[in-house]
């Protein structure tokens, strides 16, 4: 049997968009209003004459605001201006965390020492700052024994209330054969 590798080309779209900033030749204006590296304006030129101006100084000319009135073009040293941008750019999306939702799975049959371990697993993912879905399955005859699905959740809840101040999302809620529920950490509890 032959195999087939399919190889996908990756899309990555790039941190700095270069679009966002023309640089000399590819700034498309007719003129535009000109700052020098050390901010004295040179006030309102053609850009044919400013890019120039700013190969003169070994430097180039980048359009720093085009909705400006008129456009802000601005001399800069391009590869370091991008550079800082990037660096600008990874250090914002570090700070970003994205909050996710993580499932436990409880059964209506469920040990105190197995409700325990679940208990410290919440616990890992309240510290992380994630918010968690607890669920509860019932199957058959399970069916019959609702309230004690819901207790199992109540438990579960308060349980990690002695642990963490938790914020219950979402209450005990029935969908189908399931009970679940969602908490999130308002505060860790300080001993």
């Amino acid at each position: 049997m032959r195999r087939v590798h399919h190889f996908y080309k990756r899309e990555t779209k790039p941190s700095f968009d270069e679009r966002d900033y023309p640089v000399n030749e590819r700034i498309r204006l007719a003129s535009v209003q000109v700052i020098t590296e050390d901010g004295e304006q040179l006030g309102v030129m053609p850009t044919f004459k400013a890019v120039a101006l700013a190969k003169e100084r070994g430097l180039d000319l980048v359009l720093v605001a085009p909705k400006a009135e008129p456009p802000v073009a601005k001399f800069i040293d391009y590869g370091s201006f991008k550079y800082q941008k990037e660096k600008a750019l990874k250090k914002q999306k570090a700070q970003q965390r994205k909050i996710e939702i993580k499932e436990i799975r409880l059964s209506p049959r469920i040990g105190t020492h197995d409700l325990a371990v679940r208990v410290k697993q919440a616990e890992g993912f309240l510290n992380r700052g994630d918010k968690i879905n607890i669920l509860v399955i019932l199957r058959g005859r399970e069916m019959q024994h609702q309230d004690l699905a819901k207790s199992i959740i109540e438990e579960f809840i308060k349980q990690v209330n002695q642990l963490f101040e938790v914020r219950v999302e979402e209450a005990v809620k029935k969908q189908g054969n399931r009970f679940g529920a969602t908490i999130s950490a308002a505060k860790p509890k300080l001993d």
